[in-house]
């Protein structure tokens, strides 16, 4: 539950097993420790062994022993060595563990590399045998990789890794005793803590008096993704270990990377890009003269993360004569001078550990909607009754045992919000909303009579509070403008308005979740300020400000009514301390404060708030209650434990279905029931209800009688268009609107069905469950809520130290509703894991992203998540890759619109088409939101990458990899067409795009009546007017959709045939502004 303030600041395995693993080690807080996690054998998972036999790998690492005979590689997280003419390598490091850029030291005895094994990656180093392993550095968060050796073997250079709020960050180049003694020492410091540009691939000069490493040079501190390698973003500099000065060694149009110097000191090679490819230079340090030797190169990751590096290790023979480098799948050899490379062959015939993903069936299409996400839960002083928001109304119950909730007020039309209790308990004020007249502070009895509006003008309110005498109300007034009319818009802030009505004040120009204490004369709100969130309070003239705590990962603050003791949310738990309200500014935390800290919930929760002397939050439907006392004003030797049973406020309502029997006649029908996608021509298509009863010929199929008939001659049916990465937005600031332009615009352009891995639960899951009410219309809606994220920020920093932290915020985001769990650049093997052994528990799909890190992505392969989000950025996958997922239950959403590596598929269709013109999405979609699309971005063909990622998918598809489309939320609607045109792009049939689209991931999401048209399956289907299997660019062509039964036209969205809904005017359409500003999702997840 972001607040507009606070959204503003963010840029198998089994249960027995867990719990011996448990009994074994107490929980945090007990006296002995809890057991190691063993990235290698994670606890109760079931481990399985396929084959890869292979001669060619992916970004292979590659190293020559000072002796010249030997070289050693990493394939797939596992290290070999072999003679230096090829043949078949040792592997000497197995396991999940993955191990990577072997480097020898200078007397050839050992080998330092990058591993996981414990935990997270850190520098390691064993025998040139793969015996004695032992590890150099144990960082937990800032990460190491890219081990290079002084020549003198002393010392160890690495890049250690830094994020920001985001999980982009940078690196740093840390010197280490080979030993493993000491922290290290930083020789090359990152700009300053907010930096997002690449630093890394350090290596020794051969003097040892210097150390070259590649830097992103490119303008600003922020990452960019695609930025353009033609002019030159990265560079190769010098650092010299004595004076510490810098130079650049190379650099210009299309950059330098991987330096890589020679044992003679005289040549330095290096890769750079010429035309948008990748290729092998060497300088010439003495002259300075540059020639290009190989043009054969894999592409670079310099138009993306490149964390690991932005090309793999290459290194000399000791005579300095020839480069042993990978390329093209193959280890390769050749002479500075230029000329001919040859291969050193190898074949790797081994085993990779696996872990099979769970994947649990969804049911799409429940006879109930029994709400999960409750908003705003807000008890009574006396601790009697609460009132929450549950499918756009606020609802009211005894706070105990097993009543029915009951409406407030009676239905109106509006959407209802935020409601708080009068401090006497006879009134409660909140806030309600029509898309079209805007919002209003209204006011009721706790009886449901005698409701008023406060306010004389509609606005954007949020959060209104009563003051402890009931004569003031303050709240939060903002602005509009995507989502929502831009009418009654501006001097946003928190005001105040008397109980009686009036004109508001303005009590501050910034702020939100606006609160009284103990007395009516000063006013609490939050700011962020200095990178963290405070509590302040000023008088009711905003003036005599005071600022009263703060906290670095804090996301709100709640004061008790007796002003005594102060509440506060971090990493989704809540937390208490005593209050005094003075001057004094308490730095906060979960772990420490200037005074006592009390962890007030057990588990991850929301809504958290004061009532009387109770404090309450939600874990899902749930309500839970303590008392203020326990938490903050214990006797001493007394200890607080919160309650293990609450009050279930869900709500019970039938599901939205249509009645009545219809028949699409005459069109071609794409059932998808087959490999070769069950084309029926001239068909019919039965629907009883939100079911298809039957499908087949016209001559053979009979058509009902009483049934009411579509003539469709001519067109083609699809099922419905299924979004497996799809994002909002749903609302805003947890408002959802009657009308949301966006999700009716991926509806009006055939997606039947979204999947959204990283969203804000109460809005995404509040949307959900009115969409299945018939409350609103939109695309049936499934997310994981917030992601569980690796990086500090505080509005979705997850903090995974064990297993049981896992299931804490697993158990929550599946409590409000969640399908799948986000595991988002969590920075260590073993957190991801633990997140994903967690989700197998409780049996829900897990959806993470490798963040554009080859080794990761891998790794999430091996580790049994459900899926993989995002492509590996590689431009090309070898067989050992394709080998080892074909034979894993992984499935793979590259999201071809957002590919990793270069200018991707939005920009591509986005400068190919026009798409402000678009004839559905510009009926559906503002003005304002589409005009940043009338001049784009261009660049050669062949320099947009989602042809090459969409490539390697249809190469994995082809291997039985389930692959799916994603669209990113980029565009609304259009996105979806943008994926399925792209994978044709890169070489994919359109039926096998169009499966990408439909039966795909129905079956890679678990969407068991989704995805194909068939007797029994959900009535999803997409009309369109000319033939997608000839033409893919065909798709957007549709003249009806079908969702749950109902037929909507795709040009109003009007229902026609199975009912009478007509869409009301968008906001634009009536003068309330062209939706421009800030787009739906920004995360970049």
């Amino acid at each position: 539950m972001l607040t507009r303030f606070a959204a503003a600041t963010l840029m198998l395995l089994s249960t027995t097993a867990i719990a011996h693993a448990q009994q074994r080690g107490a929980t945090r807080g007990g006296s002995a420790e809890a057991p190691a996690w063993d990235v290698n054998a994670p606890p109760g998972a079931t481990v399985r062994q396929v084959r890869i036999d292979t001669d060619e790998g992916t970004w292979m690492n590659v190293d020559v022993s000072p002796d010249g005979q030997s070289i050693a590689f990493d394939m797939l997280g596992d290290i070999y060595v072999m003679g230096i003419a090829g043949g078949t390598p040792r592997r000497i490091t197995s396991g999940l563990a993955y191990d990577q850029q072997p480097r020898f030291s200078p007397d050839g005895r050992r080998i330092a590399f990058t591993s996981d094994r414990a935990g997270g990656d850190n520098i390691w180093v064993m025998n040139a045998d793969g015996t004695g392993a032992r590890a150099i550095t144990s960082e937990t968060f800032t990460l190491l990789n890219a081990p290079a050796w002084s020549p003198d073997g002393r010392f160890i250079a690495a890049r250690k890794h830094f994020t920001t709020q985001r999980s982009a960050g940078t690196g740093e180049i840390w010197l280490y005793d080979v030993n493993g003694t000491g922290g290290g020492q930083q020789l090359i410091e990152r700009p300053n803590p907010q930096h997002q540009k690449e630093l890394g691939e350090p290596v020794f000069a051969p003097d040892g008096r210097s150390i070259y490493y590649t830097r992103d040079a490119s303008p600003g501190g922020t990452f960019q993704y695609a930025q353009d390698s033609n002019e030159g973003a990265f560079r190769i500099e010098r650092y010299e270990i004595d004076s510490g000065e810098r130079s650049t060694v190379a650099g210009g149009p299309g950059g330098a990377v991987r330096p890589t110097p020679s044992p003679d000191g005289r040549w330095l090679a290096f890769v750079r890009r010429e035309g948008g490819t990748s290729r092998l230079f060497v300088k010439d340090l003495e002259s300075g003269r540059e020639q290009r030797i190989y043009d054969d190169m894999d592409l670079d990751l310099q138009e993306t993360w490149a964390i690991q590096g932005v090309y793999p290790n290459m290194d000399w023979t000791p005579d300095s004569r020839s480069i042993v480098f990978w390329a093209g799948g193959k280890i390769r050899r050749i002479a500075p001078e230029g000329g001919n490379a040859s291969e050193i062959p190898f074949r790797v015939a081994d085993t990779r550990a696996v872990i099979d993903p769970v994947l649990p069936a969804i049911d799409a299409a429940p006879a109930n909607v029994t709400t999960r996400m409750i908003r705003f839960p807000n008890l009574s002083p006396d601790g009697s009754q609460i009132v929450y928001e549950s499918l756009g109304r606020l609802w009211i119950r005894a706070a105990t045992g097993n009543a029915q909730p009951r409406r407030l007020t009676a239905p109106d039309g509006d959407f209802q919000l935020w409601p708080s209790w009068s401090r006497d308990g006879r009134s409660i004020v909140f806030v309600s909303w029509n898309d079209q007249r805007l919002g209003e502070i209204r006011t009721v009895a706790a009886d449901g009579s005698g409701q008023r509006t406060v306010t004389s003008a509609p606005g954007h309110y949020a959060r209104p509070r009563f003051s402890p005498d009931g004569q003031t109300i303050v709240f939060e007034r903002g602005s509009g403008g995507f989502l929502t009319s831009s009418l009654y818009s501006g001097e946003d802030g928190i005001y105040r308005i008397a109980t009686a009505g009036g004109a508001p004040a303005r009590v501050s120009g910034s702020g939100g979740s606006p609160q009284f204490g103990a007395t009516s004369d000063r006013v609490f709100f939050e700011v962020n300020e200095n990178q963290k969130r405070r509590l302040v309070s000023t008088d009711l003239l905003g003036g005599n400000r005071r600022v009263h705590a703060e906290g670095e990962l804090i996301t709100n603050f709640e004061v008790s009514p007796d002003g005594r003791a102060l509440a506060f949310r971090e990493n989704y738990n809540f937390f208490a301390v005593p209050f005094f309200g003075g001057a004094a500014v308490m730095n906060l935390s979960s772990r420490s404060g200037p005074m006592p800290v009390t962890r007030i919930t057990n588990a991850a929760s929301a809504y958290g708030s004061w009532a009387g002397n109770r404090f309450v939050w939600t874990l899902g439907p749930n309500l839970y209650t303590a008392d203020q006392g326990a938490i903050t004003a214990r006797a001493p030797g007394t200890s607080y434990t919160p309650p293990t049973t609450g009050t279930n406020l869900s709500v019970t309502v039938p599901a939205d279905v249509p009645a009545g029997i219809v028949a699409l006649v005459g069109a071609r029908i794409v059932t998808m029931a087959d490999a070769n996608g069950g084309v029926i021509e001239d068909g019919v298509v039965i629907i009883d209800g939100n079911r298809i009863r039957a499908v087949g010929p016209r001559g053979s199929t009979a058509i009902p009688a009483g049934a009411q008939q579509v003539d469709l001659a001519g067109r083609t049916i699809t099922p419905g268009f299924i979004d497996g990465h799809a994002h909002g937005p749903y609302g805003t600031d947890d408002l959802i609107p009657q009308q949301n332009w966006s999700q009716l615009s991926h509806l009006a352009l055939g997606v039947t069905t979204t999947h959204d891995p990283s969203s804000t639960a109460s809005e995404v899951f509040a949307a959900s469950e009115m969409q299945r009410a018939g409350l609103i219309l939109a695309p049936r809606t499934y997310s994981s809520g917030e992601i569980v994220y690796g990086a500090r920020s505080a509005f979705r920093y997850a903090q995974i130290d064990s297993y049981e932290d896992a299931l804490n915020h697993v158990r929550r985001l599946q409590a409000e509703g969640a399908v799948s769990i986000k595991n988002y650049n969590q920075p260590r093997r073993n957190q991801r894991q633990m997140v994903a052994a967690a989700a197998r528990q409780l049996g829900i799909m897990v959806v993470p992203e490798g963040g554009s890190l080859f080794g990761m992505d891998i790794a999430l392969v091996q580790d049994g998540n459900t899926t993989l989000e995002h492509n590996v950025p590689q431009a090309r996958l070898y067989e050992d890759v394709v080998s080892m997922w074909s034979q894993t239950r992984v499935t793979y959403n590259p999201t071809l619109v957002v590919t990793y590596g270069g200018l991707a598929g939005d920009p591509y269709w986005a400068q190919a088409t026009q798409v402000w013109r678009h004839p559905i999405l510009s009926r559906h979609a503002p003005p304002g939101a589409l005009a940043d699309r009338v001049r784009t971005e261009t660049g050669p063909a062949e320099q947009f990458v989602d042809q090459y990622a969409a490539r390697e998918a249809q190469r994995l598809a082809n291997r039985g990899v389930t692959v799916t489309i994603g669209a990113h939320g980029q565009q609304q609607g259009l996105g979806s067409h943008w994926e399925m045109w792209s994978f044709v792009r890169g070489g994919a049939t359109p039926l096998q795009a169009l499966q990408h689209a439909t039966v795909d991931p129905a079956r890679g999401y678990g969407f068991r009546d989704l995805g194909t048209i068939e007797p029994g399956k959900l009535a999803d289907l997409v009309v369109m007017t000319a033939n997608p299997l000839e033409d893919i660019r065909n798709t957007d062509k549709i003249s009806h959709v079908m969702l749950n039964g109902r037929l909507y036209d795709a040009a109003t969205l009007n229902e026609t045939v199975t009912g009478n809904r007509q869409r009301q005017p968008y906001f634009w359409e009536n003068g309330g502004g062209s939706g421009g500003g800030a787009g739906a999702h920004t995360d970049g997840d």
